[in-house]
């Protein structure tokens, strides 16, 4: 069994690359794993190929979800997205970019995979603290999956593995885990973060995800590299 293997949901985003970045620092060899889920942000998915490139992911598995039929958000139907939010009132309610599940249907692909490669750790990049409220973000969820995981396959049950669901973020704010990200010198050029980006892939400036990018990175003291329209 490889101890310093390690699944890594790969989004990429801000959140998404600075686990990646500490699950390297902290030894791990890296599995990159991102979704194809038919969101309507999908300039996400390159951002993601760059970053799994940029840090030597030994694999990157993007893997298709058709989500779009599944519907019920705004990043997979068509639903608007909404902007102009008052930056203090997010995360108050549960916003419509809530995608069903979600984070339930990745994590039990990145289990799958977990258990195939003998990976016991598997990083994922959610935060309580500034996020848009999604319930699949919460570490009583997080607890909850992880005791699933080691209930739910083969190895696990026959003790020869356990999982640990890794959220390095979990109590960071996004100037924290802007400056962590900093420290070990992440180019957030290369990220993305957008919900409804223009056709060339720059970002609208407007949705929850952008208001919360440009606060983190106004917080933390330092430029922000994001192209958004108009700038």
């Amino acid at each position: 069994m490889n101890s310093k293997l390690a699944i890594v949901l790969l989004s990429g985003g801000i959140d998404s690359t600075t686990t990646m970045a500490i699950a390297k620092s902290n030894g791990f060899q890296i599995c990159a794993l991102t979704f194809d889920y038919g969101q309507r942000h999908k300039v996400e998915i390159d951002a993601a190929r760059n970053i799994a490139k940029y840090f030597g992911s030994r694999e990157h598995l993007i893997i298709e979800i058709p989500l779009r039929k599944i519907g019920g958000s705004a990043l997979t139907s068509d639903i608007a997205v909404p902007k102009g939010t008052i930056i203090e009132k997010i995360g108050s309610n549960i916003p419509i970019t809530y995608v069903p599940a979600r984070n339930t249907i990745f994590l039990s692909f990145a289990l799958a995979w977990a258990e195939v490669t003998n990976a016991e750790d598997i990083y994922i990049g959610v935060n309580a603290l500034d996020y848009s409220g999604y319930p699949d973000c919460r570490p009583e969820y997080v607890h909850a999956f992880e005791n699933m995981s080691n209930l739910a396959i083969q190895k696990a049950i026959e003790g020869k593995m356990k999982i640990r669901i890794r959220t390095p973020l979990i109590t960071m704010s996004k100037a924290q885990i802007i400056k962590t990200g900093l420290g070990m010198n992440i180019d957030y050029g290369l990220t993305h973060s957008c919900y409804d980006p223009s056709d060339i892939g720059e970002a609208c400036g407007a949705c929850e995800s952008c208001l919360l990018r440009k606060r983190g990175f106004q917080e933390a003291g330092v430029p922000d590299p994001t192209r958004y329209i108009g700038s």
